[in-house]
């Protein structure tokens, strides 16, 4: 599909489904990472990723298109055009546009893998477990006051 293949499709939707003209530029942005599509505000532009059209299909395609062309329209008429609207979320169920668009497959999702830090006061003995580690030389035990050194730390995939 070409910019001018999306921008017709963006006009057909538009009026078929909004019973509105859209008088703007709908084109790909190839800069787009993390998500499906966006509405410009200045300018009233909608820009695509073209992943979502090579990877997932003409029918997530149009999601998206619809998506934007609710915040386009809402914006335009002056209503709440941001995801928290209430007029943004009732636009939604209307045309059948989805909240959020699916995931890339090729998207990496970061796995951390978790730790665990275990900490011993050496007055007390008391033990602290945490996620993030402690700087020893400015923290010290709640109960006693004592020095905390650091006895292991476990990995947990």
């Amino acid at each position: 599909m070409e910019q001018k293949d999306l921008q017709l499709v963006v006009e057909k939707i538009s009026v078929d489904l909004f019973g509105k003209l859209f008088k703007h530029k709908a084109s790909f942005n190839p800069r787009l990472r993390s998500t499906g599509g966006r509405y410009l505000l200045g300018t009233h532009n909608i820009e695509i990723n073209k992943k979502y059209l090579e990877q997932l299909g003409e029918k997530e395609l149009v999601g998206i298109i619809k998506h934007e062309l609710c915040h386009y329209h809402l914006h335009l008429e002056g209503k709440g055009y941001q995801h928290k609207d209430q007029d943004f979320k009732l636009l939604l169920k209307k045309t059948g546009a989805p909240r959020y668009c699916a995931q890339l497959p090729d998207r990496k999702v970061k796995r951390s893998s978790k730790k665990i830090l275990l900490y011993q006061c050496t007055e007390c003995q008391l033990s602290y477990n945490r996620k993030r580690s402690i700087d020893t030389s400015r923290y010290v035990c709640g109960k006693c006051r004592g020095k905390l050194t650091k006895i292991k730390e476990i990995t947990l995939e």
